[in-house]
């Protein structure tokens, strides 16, 4: 990582914002500045972003502009093909590193994806998920909360456009220490408005929040199990 990608996360860490945030103050979409720093995408910061998120930090913009030597690197050359590019009439659905993307603190909405991939025919997707491929994610359960339905080991599909339980169902959250699967139904007639989230595990209790503290990452729409 270089000097000015460490320098902008020691700047969020000191200051009251996150990457999600600090994206959003600079007119981004939510994971710009995560894919910037961890992706290397983009490879600099344009200057209007620099000013802007300069602004938002309250810093100089110069702590978050790289030198020239850095700009003027060749480009490398592009990768050849992946043996595993998704054929004709398949679209590929990357895998979700759970244990890296989320942890205690605050959840960004950023995932960190594992190194496998998994194939789906589009019209699975369109017709059966009702789903766009790039809003689709695989995530494996851990833990027994959701037996007997999901178990330890079992992997989900998500939809993580489909975050407002509407009707009830299976929706991956972040519970503060990391995503877990729970049941959600809306609680007719709160106010403000709460959900109950439900274990299907009759050792677990099942709880209410309110809809500001509930988290959602996405609703399951498959699950994949090793017989």
């Amino acid at each position: 990582m270089d000097p000015v990608r460490r320098r902008l996360l020691r700047l969020v860490a000191d200051s009251n914002t996150n990457l999600r945030t600090a994206s959003l103050a600079i007119e981004r979409n939510s994971s710009y500045l995560h894919q910037f720093i961890h992706r290397g995408t983009p490879k600099v910061l344009g200057e209007d972003d620099r000013e802007a998120l300069a602004d938002h930090l309250g810093c100089s913009p110069e702590l978050l502009r790289h030198d020239r030597n850095f700009m003027r690197r060749p480009r490398p050359k592009p990768a050849a093909p992946s043996p595993y590019a998704a054929p004709r009439g398949y679209s590929a659905v990357p895998e979700i590193d759970v244990r890296a993307s989320a942890g205690p603190g605050a959840w960004n909405d950023a995932f960190e994806e594992a190194k496998e991939t998994w194939l789906f025919a589009d019209p699975l997707i369109r017709h059966e998920f009702r789903a766009k491929p790039e809003d689709l994610r695989m995530i494996t359960i851990d833990g027994d909360s959701m037996e007997p339905l999901l178990s330890s080991g079992d992997r989900i599909l998500i939809d993580v456009s489909r975050r407002v339980p509407v009707p009830p169902g299976i929706f991956v959250i972040w519970d503060g220490m990391g995503l877990v699967a729970k049941r959600i139904e809306h609680v007719p007639h709160s106010e403000p408005p709460k959900v109950v989230l439900k274990s299907l595990n009759p050792e677990y209790d099942s709880y209410e929040r309110s809809v500001e503290e509930v988290r959602v990452v996405g609703r399951a729409v498959w699950v994949s199990r090793k017989l």
